[in-house]
């Protein structure tokens, strides 16, 4: 990722994204005086949640929305382009896993498959009609339909990829067992409130009882983004594709960059989100690696939040 592309975005959007220009005014930053990356602002995550972070010329095509537990208010991230979105989730997909048409891909998404606006099922359609399986790859509930399906895929060795919700995941394997070392298990976070959370480590072990032979990997998005990371190695460290950038911001000071290896806050500069904010400070806890692979240690406490979203009325 090239120091001027992202000054060139940043440039941009400090004129057009309305309520970016307005932080970084709140702020007193002069963009024109920003010549480096590293002393880009990040807006936080919070205000897709009250404001509309869009820049686009035309009216958004359609508006992805974040999954909220009961009486939170929901992000909602206006979009320009659902084909454009399309295009970034087939390149990050090819770059860690090939081509999609050499898979059976399916889903495990329940609450996100009950609600209208989630990027996640996008994503996972996207990818479906690239992939080698014919039929309709989303399971909600049904669990025991999912399970025959494996099985039948598995005695026939297709390669497939299941992606599901961590809670879905783990209540699928609690009761069924699959053993197919063709099937690679994407868990994409998310218990929502379905039950105690848990470390990444210790919900991979759990995983395992219900995939013994196969590859548990991770996918880290948000309606907010338009990139995905993956974790495709047992040390749970994610990597980004070229468009996407972790740094790690210190708790009690947002301005702040932390040293690879400490724990902090993650800030995320995404390029594909050129039409609202591609410098998003988000409010999980990680650490990164001098190499850019990032962990998500969870969410940051309440607590610990420390931003100017709650310094600064917009």
């Amino acid at each position: 990722m090239k120091a001027s592309d992202i000054l060139e975005v940043f440039r941009f959007q400090a004129q057009h994204t309305a309520v970016y220009a307005r932080y970084l005014e709140l702020l007193g930053v002069d963009p024109l005086q920003i010549t480096s990356p590293e002393f880009i602002p990040f807006l936080p995550i919070r205000f897709f949640k009250s404001h509309t972070v869009y820049n686009g010329s035309r009216p958004p095509e359609h508006v992805f929305t974040s999954s909220a537990t009961t009486g939170m208010t929901p992000s909602h991230h206006p979009v320009d382009s659902l084909e454009r979105y399309g295009q970034s989730v087939l390149d990050t997909f090819r770059l860690f896993y090939g081509n999609p048409s050499a898979y059976t891909i399916l889903a495990l998404l329940p609450s996100y498959m009950e609600r209208p606006g989630s990027s996640l099922v996008y994503m996972m359609q996207v990818l479906m009609k690239k992939s080698s399986g014919k039929a309709d790859g989303f399971y909600l509930h049904n669990k025991e339909d999912l399970y025959r399906h494996l099985q039948t895929l598995a005695a026939k060795g297709k390669p497939v990829w299941l992606l599901g919700a961590a809670f879905a995941l783990l209540d699928f394997a609690e009761t069924y067992t699959v053993t197919h070392p063709g099937l690679t298990v994407v868990e994409t976070g998310g218990m929502k409130g379905k039950g105690v959370e848990l470390s990444r480590e210790t919900l991979h072990l759990r995983l395992k009882s219900g995939f013994p032979s196969s590859p548990i990997h991770s996918e880290y998005s948000m309606a907010e983004l338009f990139s995905q990371a993956y974790a495709c190695e047992e040390d749970l460290y994610f990597r980004c594709p070229p468009s996407m950038q972790v740094f790690i911001r210190d708790l009690q000071d947002p301005f702040r960059y932390l040293k690879d290896g400490i724990r902090g806050g993650i800030n995320i500069t995404d390029l594909e989100n050129r039409h609202s904010c591609s410098f998003i400070e988000t409010e999980d806890l990680g650490l990164r690696l001098p190499d850019g692979r990032f962990q998500v240690l969870g969410r940051i406490p309440a607590a610990e939040l420390r931003g100017c979203n709650m310094l600064i009325d917009l």
